[in-house]
């Protein structure tokens, strides 16, 4: 990829995929930012779904955002831009915890029969809020948010990918390298030890659990177009 060029002003959040990445390998590392900026919440969300912790999984969204820029002449736009930055996130994350020891025997979960009991519902949006509910709305928030990270890796990841980004049951075995109907048990069980885990609360927007936009995404953009620049 050839050396970054003077910014030029570009609208980015007008182009496509395949503009953006066309202008990366261009040189123009402010596309690459406006890439980070649209994929980091989700990216993030799936690091911290396999790695269930704050700062490793933004150290593998950081390393995975090189690796991606170093790659990013093998993207061919076969699939979005966003599917092929997921592959390298789940892979880094994966590494990372096999580097744990502590892979979970997947075969062992999926071995108990399919709970098809029905599921909370969860409110997807809010309106105006008072300062009082907006409090009570981000302890609400809060608690799932623990009980997500209680949930067994396996269905953790499956459980972000499916309700909480809203990935398809085809994207999700494709990503995660399993069949579609495992994904299907997998959500199933853990919507189930959601339920038990949260006794019956009613949670917080799915929309809004594990923000990473404002500071946090402006700190790891930041970070990772420090280390391309220092690279020259």
């Amino acid at each position: 990829m050839s050396a970054s060029l003077h910014a030029v002003a570009v609208d980015y959040s007008a182009l496509d995929d395949a503009a953006l990445v066309a202008l990366v390998r261009g040189g123009q590392q402010g596309a690459f930012r406006h890439i980070m900026q649209r994929c980091n919440q989700r990216l993030f969300r799936i690091a911290r779904s396999v790695l269930g912790e704050d700062a490793e999984a933004e150290d593998v969204l950081q390393e995975s955002y090189l690796r991606a820029y170093r790659k990013l002449d093998t993207f061919r736009g076969e699939s979005s831009l966003l599917t092929w930055l997921t592959s390298i996130v789940l892979n880094e994350a994966r590494g990372r915890l096999r580097k744990r020891h502590n892979m979970v025997g997947l075969e062992k979960i999926d071995e108990s029969p399919m709970d098809t009991h029905q599921i909370v519902q969860f409110p997807s949006r809010f309106g105006s809020e008072d300062p009082a509910v907006s409090a009570a709305r981000t302890q609400i928030r809060h608690l799932l948010e623990h009980a997500i990270d209680a949930l067994p890796p396996a269905f953790r990841t499956v459980y972000m990918m499916r309700d909480v980004e809203e990935c398809s049951v085809e994207e999700t075995a494709t990503q995660l390298a399993i069949n579609p109907q495992t994904v299907k048990t997998r959500l199933h069980r853990a919507r189930r030890l959601l339920r038990h885990s949260l006794h019956g609360t009613v949670a917080a927007s799915l929309t809004d659990a594990f923000p990473f936009m404002g500071e946090r995404c402006a700190r790891v953009t930041e970070a990772v177009m420090a280390r391309l620049a220092a690279k020259g």
